[in-house]
């Protein structure tokens, strides 16, 4: 008896692999994303490939297969270097602004040792400094696309304290923190109210 028909397969055409985070295991997992295709079988082995039929990433310990979107989620080795990240990124822009004072480059260092980064000294901040504003934009917005409203606040109320370290803050600073709070997704409104409220707080102490 000769037994034939069609069947999709994912041991061919692999697109690549890495770390995700499964959804299914609930944390960073090995994975393999491949291609789907549909192949003439005979005696239930592929023999004749056929048509793609899609895309598929399967999860290498728990062996669940998802759809290639869950790709996009940050794992969680990139979810915890996500903060330090953008507060380097503001602490370098407001370093830039309002001048590399000492008191200025303490904020800065311990705002960035705050949010996680506890290696990072002044070398990194000169490092930081120099290089172009538009290399702020990706950590900031990552920042805001992955973490609440309130880990946002936080941020641009450390980047306020490393303006005022060394008194009250210039155009450029207030300028400076405009733009750090456009890209964590804050209206003018929102960024002008967190702002005054660390001023306030500064005041008062």
């Amino acid at each position: 008896m000769i037994i034939f028909g069609v069947s999709v397969f994912y041991i061919f055409g692999l697109i690549g692999t890495g770390q995700f985070h499964c959804p299914q295991c609930g944390g960073d997992r090995d994975y393999e994303h491949r291609t789907a295709r549909r192949f003439f079988t005979l005696f239930f082995l592929p023999v004749i490939p056929l048509d793609k039929v899609g895309e598929a990433v399967r999860c290498q310990t728990c062996k669940t297969r998802f759809d290639p979107i869950v790709l996009r989620r940050p794992t969680t080795a990139q979810l915890a270097s996500a903060l330090p990240a953008a507060m380097r990124a503001a602490a370098a822009i407001m370093v830039r602004a309002g001048g590399a004072s000492d008191a200025a480059v303490r904020a800065a260092v311990d705002g960035v040792h705050e949010a996680g980064a506890a290696d990072y000294d002044v070398s990194h901040l000169q490092a930081d400094s120099g290089q172009p504003t538009e290399l702020a934009v990706e950590p900031l917005r990552n920042l805001a696309a992955n973490f609440t409203q309130d880990a946002c606040e936080r941020q641009l109320a450390n980047a306020v304290r490393v303006g005022l370290a060394d008194g009250p803050l210039n155009q450029q600073e207030r300028e400076a923190l405009h733009w750090i709070a456009e890209q964590l997704g804050m209206t003018p409104a929102h960024a002008t109210g967190v702002i005054a409220t660390v001023e306030q707080s500064i005041t008062r102490g």
